[in-house]
Parts: structure tokens; sequence; C-alpha cells
């Protein structure tokens, strides 16, 4: 959690890959459009309203390519998101500290993009509601944290008057499945530092696999277990400055890219109190 008037702020560029993909359980590869990358440059802030309250917001810019064949990437501004982030308890115990949140937020689509270009669109193109709930507890400097997130999505409008999934829809405006997301990861941690390993798995509630040599469509049975390593590292000499490292790689998945993805960068830390004389 932020400290208090405190605002964390900085970029991070992320960049992530496949060339195997699952079409429904069938993991295959395609020589049409090869290898698909996904560089991503994102900027993210995090504001203490008080110890216990923070304001988080995301704003990333996201660009897709292909290897080969004809079909071209897309590139633009994404979906802002803004959430709020609770901790309602907070615990020391005689061996341990446990402490539990609770998060709620919004991300909507900030530039007109396609979403109905998958592989290559940058996103999906639905207003989203988000609510997690997290558990954390420590141990000296040993911890381990486990979280819960439930995602609604909105109805996602096409530039076209009809589709067909399992049937024909005579209309442009295609009913997204929601989706969950457990995420579980533990390591050590001292101060502003951690190493930690992660397992993060993503599931809809609902969707239809890709049929047989078809394009991926916004409304997929889109599923995904990874397995990664985090890591943030105070920059000694710079009061506040801190570097973000992460590598995550998909290890299954339904309708997806098996993907390795690695993200990195830096965080500074405005603080805004008073000053005490």
């Amino acid at each position: 959690m932020m400290t208090k008037k405190n605002l964390c702020i900085g970029p991070s560029y992320g960049h992530s890959s496949w060339k195997k993909y699952w079409e429904g359980e069938l993991l295959r590869t395609n020589e049409n459009i090869g290898t698909i990358s996904t560089s991503m440059v994102n900027i993210m802030g995090n504001y203490g309203i008080t110890d216990n309250l923070n304001i988080i917001f995301g704003l990333p810019w996201v660009k897709t390519s292909a290897s080969a064949g004809t079909l071209h990437g897309m590139q633009g501004i994404q979906d802002l998101s803004l959430l709020a982030k609770y901790r309602f308890y907070n615990k020391e115990f005689k061996k341990f500290r446990l402490s539990a949140m609770g998060q709620v937020g919004v991300s909507t689509p900030l530039t007109n993009y396609s979403p109905d270009f998958l592989p290559l669109s940058i996103g999906m193109h639905s207003k989203n509601l988000m609510g997690r709930l997290i558990a954390d507890v420590q141990h000296k400097t040993w911890f381990a944290t486990g979280s819960f997130q439930y995602m609604v999505r909105s109805n996602v409008q096409l530039d076209r008057s009809s589709y067909y999934t399992t049937r024909l829809y005579l209309t442009d405006l295609v009913q997204m499945p929601d989706m969950w997301n457990l995420n579980f990861r533990a390591g050590y941690r001292k101060g502003e530092m951690y190493l930690e390993a992660v397992a993060d798995k993503w599931n809809t509630v609902g969707g239809f696999d890709i049929r047989r040599n078809d394009m991926p469509f916004v409304s997929n049975n889109m599923d995904a277990f990874r397995v990664g390593v985090n890591a943030k590292i105070p920059i000694p000499k710079v009061n506040g400055l801190t570097v973000v490292a992460n590598a995550m790689q998909t290890l299954s998945g339904r309708n997806m890219g098996k993907s390795l993805m690695y993200t990195a960068g830096f965080f500074y830390i405005l603080d805004f109190s008073k000053k005490k004389a």
C-alpha cells in the first residue's frame, strides 16, 4: 500500500511474442502469420488517499505485428484503468503479519481501435468492471499473497452488421463473456524490495472455440495458465526510485497464444505530505 499523500508513478515497457497457439485445445502454428509480437508502453500511478486507501491508474500504448503474411499490425492508446484499493484488515501476530485488501475498478477504451482483427487488435474494446480480493501473509522477510478477481465486460460493437460464432447473429453487438483470475505469489520482501515467483490463471465464463483455420474472435473462450518471476529493487543513491522487472510464460491455454512476456520499468515516489519545520 502507498503511504498517505504519496504518489508512485512511472513508465514501463513490455514485450510478448508467440508462434504456437491453442486453437481450442489444439496447440498448433500458422505459417501464414508467423510469430505475433506485442509491445506496450504503460504509464502507471498509485496515490495514497490514506495509508489504507489507494487510487491506482494505468494507461498503455500498444503495438502489434506479425512476422509473416500480409496482415498489418495495429498501434495506439488502449484502455484507461482506474481502481481503488482498500486495506480493511492488518494485524501483527506473534510470528507473522496478516492483511486483507479489496480492490474495485473500471477500464474503458480511449480510442476507436477495432477489436475485430485478432490476434492483431490492440485490445477487446469492452468497458470492464473489476473486483478483487487479496490476502497477504508475511513471516519476517518471507511472504505469500493470494488474490481472486472477477471482471464484468460490456458488449462490444463491431464495424459490420452480422457475424458468426456457433450461429449467425444479425447485429453489430457482441455479448462478451465475463472473466475471472486467480493469482498466487510468494517470495522475499524487505522494505521496498521484493523477489517473487508467480502463478496466474485467467478463465472466461463462457465463449466458444476458434473454428479450424479461422481467426480468433472477441467472444472466444480464452483461458491461460502462466508462471513467472517479479522483482522490485530500490536504487540506493536515489531516494524513492525503484526498478521493476518481470517475466511470464504461458504454459497452457485455450484459444490463446503460448506467449513469453517480459516487462521492465522504473517508478518514483513523490511525497506531497506537509513537512514539519
